[in-house]
């Protein structure tokens, strides 16, 4: 989104130092194979672009769009392999997926039946403040079968805290998406998958999600 298409070189090598940033993130052992996982990258695309630039006065933005996709998608999306490693992370991941399902499938039925308020209408038109409160409470509603199916050491404190703080970053996750996508002017993130807006647009809520789940099991669970 953020690239022009006569950057297709430096589009690629962005592809590829994010999936260096996330791999190294999940699989590094020390703190600074972790850090070279990141400032590499960044290293390698500043190059780059030091001697492939077109207009001088757009380089900034073009670098800074390639260096926060891999603040904004591999940094987060290496938290999913992160929480995955994890004891019980098998069941983390299941459950982050259950809360964002459920809260998305509520957001959009609330949304869509008792929907009068808008949220945000200048970043997502058509969300409102029923289908976000609808999304709550589908992310406690997900929390619960989590809990009840597949993750019974889960506390009611966790499910409340869980349900209500993913339920609300997975939101804000979306909303951060179509931000980015109304900044650059595009009405899709990508053409990978037709109908559905692209990629990022099925990852949208699980970026911020993962996170949050992450650092609570990390700093509140354990």
């Amino acid at each position: 989104m953020a690239l022009p298409p006569n950057r297709q070189l430096e589009t690629s090598i962005s592809v590829a130092g994010g999936v260096i940033v996330c791999a190294g993130l999940i699989f590094s052992a020390t703190v600074p194979a972790v850090l070279a996982s990141v400032v590499f990258p960044v290293l390698c695309l500043a190059l780059l672009y030091l001697f492939r630039f077109q207009q001088i006065e757009q380089v900034g933005r073009e670098l800074a769009g390639s260096v926060l996709g891999l603040a904004y998608v591999s940094v987060l999306l290496a938290h999913a392999g992160m929480l995955r490693m994890l004891p019980d992370g098998r069941a983390w991941v299941f459950l982050v997926l259950a809360i964002v399902m459920a809260s998305d499938t509520l957001a959009y039925l609330v949304g869509r039946t008792w929907g009068r308020h808008r949220l945000y209408a200048a970043v997502s038109p058509k969300k409102t403040i029923e289908g976000a409160v609808g999304g709550l409470a589908g992310g406690l509603l997900g929390a619960l079968l989590g809990k009840a199916w597949f993750f019974a050491g889960l506390s009611s404190l966790d499910v409340l805290l869980l349900g209500l703080g993913v339920g609300l970053f997975s939101q804000l996750g979306d909303l951060v998406e179509s931000l980015f996508k109304r900044s650059y002017g595009v009405k899709d993130s990508g053409t990978l998958i037709p109908g559905h807006g692209g990629v990022l647009d099925r990852l949208d809520s699980l970026l911020f999600a993962f996170p949050i789940t992450y650092y609570y099991a990390v700093w509140v669970f354990a």
